[in-house]
């Protein structure tokens, strides 16, 4: 029986400016995203946001605190896809977390790279376009739970 796999997301926010850290994946150029990935079995949320941002973008967790987190966001993979082979889709807690350190401390190679670039923006100009059309009410629901927004802009690819 398929079920949805456990995952985590984290969005580090910059406290003076309020921007906020996306990443571009790097096997699928023009699509950006938070620092995620998958809770391993035995493993607790936060533990596995603390993996997964170090993992991903070098950063430890002593460089940001939690100030937020809403979970429950579910979506499906296209075409009945199944991850790992028994995952239809993916139930994300998601953690707004305050970034105290340095832009240097950013390292996308500290691990398997997964991302080609990052950049720090104000929550209102993400683009719904730069992620997969089957995860966008997921992010619009993020966007609208952790920061007031109603609405956001979907460019044409």
């Amino acid at each position: 029986m398929a079920t949805y796999r456990p995952n985590v997301a984290g969005i580090l926010q910059r406290p003076k400016s309020g921007k906020i850290l996306i990443a571009e994946r790097i096997k699928h150029p023009g699509s950006w995203q938070f620092p995620q990935g998958g809770v391993d079995p035995g493993e607790d949320l936060i533990a596995a946001l603390y993996r997964e941002v170090e993992e991903e973008i070098g950063i430890s967790p002593d460089k940001y605190s939690l100030k937020a987190c809403f979970t429950d966001y579910r979506y499906k993979f296209p075409d009945g896809h199944l991850k790992k082979g028994q995952f239809c889709g993916q139930v994300q807690t998601y953690f707004l977390c305050t970034y105290k350190g340095k832009k240097k401390e950013i390292r996308l190679d500290s691990h398997v790279r997964e991302f080609s670039d990052y950049r720090w923006i104000y929550p209102n100009e993400f683009d719904l376009a730069w992620v997969p059309k089957f995860k966008r009410e997921v992010f619009r629901r993020v966007f609208r739970d952790f920061f007031g927004l109603t609405r956001l802009k979907t460019t044409k690819r």
